[in-house]
């Protein structure tokens, strides 16, 4: 019999990643989809998958109790990922309660929700290298002993959202993981995060279709992965017996301005012509420097990423010069 999983947020950019490696492994795949804020390109990362009957979508919403309990009561899934929160860094601090309510409380509602009606599922929880904020060990690494310290309130609501799904995994006895998942970025990014806005304007400017890029902080330096590779990792942990913490990240950072460097060049262009500093992109708080240390999952779970950097941008240059060629060609 196959084994169930239900994914919150299955529409965003790990949720579709992670769906596709499922169906391939043989699983009935359910996700979670909120009635009114899936936007066209939201839809688009898993229409290929429902248009083929591969997976199966419910309405519900991590603000809402009662919808979760009705889906988990239906599907009793083995395996959930709850993948489903405001995720953009900026964007919390425009809107914290709201940020606070679904990505922080959101996650207790689900976890009481499945304490309640599916105790017997194996649980993964979307944690975030914002929990660390500025807090960074002696030889430059975050691990996951390293204090957390958040500096932004999608960082602080992620630091609730880790803390309580520990909690219910050591009160309940629940088998409950915490994926502590650094920047990790592909095609299927959304546009107002900062590879993918800096991938398609560059094309965009090669194309004459735009003349400026408008940034913030160049000199931030982050450890940026493949999406494909971090959903493995999450499959990863649930296949293990025992639930656990652990980063999952290159252990290489980049700069912003190293990030506009390869795109630009990569198209023919240098990136100073084109790029200019925007005080109104720099955040209220920022972080200087995340790279992650993830030792403990390539030793524990065989965990090893497949992309390097450079394969990461370039797939993404590449498809934003078919996207727009197909609508020249059009």
């Amino acid at each position: 019999m196959n084994k169930v999983a239900l994914i919150t947020g299955i529409n965003g950019q790990d949720g579709s990643y992670l769906a596709e490696l499922l169906v391939d492994k043989g699983y009935e795949v359910w996700g979670t989809v909120k009635r009114n804020s899936v936007s066209e390109t939201q839809s688009n990362r898993i229409e290929h998958l429902r248009s083929t009957n591969k997976i199966n979508l419910e309405y519900a919403d991590l603000t809402d109790m009662a919808s979760l309990v009705r889906v988990l009561q239906k599907i009793q899934p083995d395996e959930i990922y709850n993948l489903a929160a405001q995720s953009h860094v900026r964007v919390s601090f425009d809107q914290p309660i709201y940020t606070a309510n679904a990505t922080g409380l959101g996650t207790l509602n689900l976890l009481e929700a499945i304490r309640m009606v599916s105790p017997h599922s194996k649980v993964y929880q979307a944690s975030s290298s914002e929990m660390f904020g500025n807090n960074i060990d002696e030889d430059g690494y975050q691990r996951e002993t390293t204090p957390l310290n958040p500096v932004s309130p999608y960082g602080c609501a992620k630091v609730f959202s880790y803390n309580i799904t520990r909690n219910y995994r050591n009160s309940y006895n629940m088998k409950i993981w915490n994926g502590i998942l650094f920047n990790h970025e592909s095609p299927r990014r959304g546009t107002n995060f900062v590879t993918n806005k800096v991938v398609k304007a560059a094309v965009r400017i090669m194309l004459n279709l735009q003349d400026k890029l408008h940034l913030g902080n160049l000199d931030a330096t982050r450890d940026w992965g493949h999406a494909k590779d971090y959903v493995e990792a999450m499959w990863l942990m649930l296949q293990s017996d025992t639930p656990d913490d652990y980063v999952c990240a290159t252990g290489i950072s980049h700069s912003v301005k190293d990030l506009c460097e390869y795109t630009f060049s990569y198209l023919g262009l240098d990136y100073k012509d084109f790029v200019e500093i925007d005080d109104k992109h720099f955040r209220p708080e920022e972080l200087r420097d995340l790279k992650g240390d993830s030792s403990k999952l390539r030793k524990e779970l065989n965990w090893e990423p497949k992309y390097t950097f450079e394969m990461m941008i370039s797939e993404m240059i590449d498809y934003w010069l078919e996207y727009y060629k197909d609508r020249s060609d059009g």
